[in-house]
């Protein structure tokens, strides 16, 4: 399987626009036979890690390098750099799961990395596609490619009963135009895949990374051992004003639970990282649902410690 994904379509020196802020990294889009691709950005010499991104909801893997300098940070450190997207999925389902695992082999036989070498990372719903992946992987460690070092999130909803009641709630009260039209249209999709989370419990138990009703999962523990990052942009007053939401709609209510949790079996590095108004887009636009709340230099210095650590 892994000697047929070989094709690399695009070079840094084809697509100069899109990676012109990857300086002095060789940025390579690698198309998979089975029609998935990864974009990379590869360190200077040999590559002693990888740090794994994943995109947000609908995004695409070419969205993700120009919104942070994570790559640029691990170049430092000899750490390859994976952008990958699932699409229009909040979740790791069976077809997510399927192209992230080929992905990863394709690294692993690619680049001559070891399956215990990697870090994942994930933003909005990446990051719960990452932490349910990570969960897998400690679960069945037999049926994965990878054994991950640790896994971070970028505000990133986990829950996705949760994520349905929070949706739902938007969508009929219409506060805010924006959070109707994303409710409307990650509604749809959710409905289109499986069903109403509430309608089909057992399907989407196994979905979720995490549940605040732990009668519907615990699958937090299969990360006990896992080093888990949130990072979150707490700005109340920036969701109130431009949202009129309150703190009930934010992700970080319910990660910080997760990190509670995981800091009750005694995983000693369970993190909520805390910013605020760290968040902006690549255009300026001032989010704190964005890539830049995470702290590039210092994330890539804990991931060089979980990579070095025995």
């Amino acid at each position: 399987m892994i000697g047929t994904m070989k094709k690399i379509c695009l070079t840094l020196g084809l697509i100069p626009a899109l990676f012109s802020f990857v300086r002095a990294q060789a940025v390579k889009d690698i198309v998979l036979s089975s029609g998935g691709h990864y974009i990379v950005a590869e360190p200077k010499g040999a590559v002693t890690g990888v740090l794994v991104l994943a995109a947000g909801f609908g995004q695409r893997a070419e969205d993700t390098f120009p919104e942070t300098k994570l790559p640029q940070a691990a170049y430092a450190h000899h750490i390859l750099t994976v952008s990958f997207a699932a699409g229009n999925k909040l979740y790791a389902d069976s077809t997510v799961v399927a192209a992230l695992g080929a992905v990863l082999r394709d690294v692993t036989a690619r680049y001559k990395v070891g399956p215990d070498r990697f870090v994942l990372g994930g933003f909005s719903a990446g990051g719960m596609i990452v932490l349910r992946y990570a969960e897998l992987c400690n679960q069945f460690p037999e049926r994965f490619p990878i054994r991950p070092r640790g896994v971070f999130l970028v505000d990133s909803p986990i829950d996705i009963f949760t994520i349905w009641n929070s949706l739902e709630e938007n969508y009929n009260n219409k506060y805010s135009l924006p959070a109707v039209e994303e409710a409307a249209f990650a509604m749809q999709h959710i409905k289109n895949d499986y069903g109403i989370p509430g309608e089909n419990i057992p399907v989407y138990s196994e979905l979720t990374a995490f549940s605040m009703n732990k009668a519907y999962g615990t699958n937090e523990q299969y990360l006990k051992q896992t080093a888990v990052r949130a990072y979150h942009d707490v700005d109340i007053a920036w969701r109130l004003n431009q949202r009129n939401q309150t703190v009930h709609n934010a992700n970080y209510e319910v990660t910080a639970e997760l990190i509670n949790r995981l800091m009750l079996t005694g995983n000693t590095r369970a993190e909520f990282v805390q910013t605020f108004r760290t968040g902006y887009r690549a255009n300026g636009q001032r989010h704190p649902h964005s890539w830049s709340i995470v702290d590039e230099k210092e994330c890539i210095t804990w991931a060089r410690g979980l990579l070095d650590t025995p």
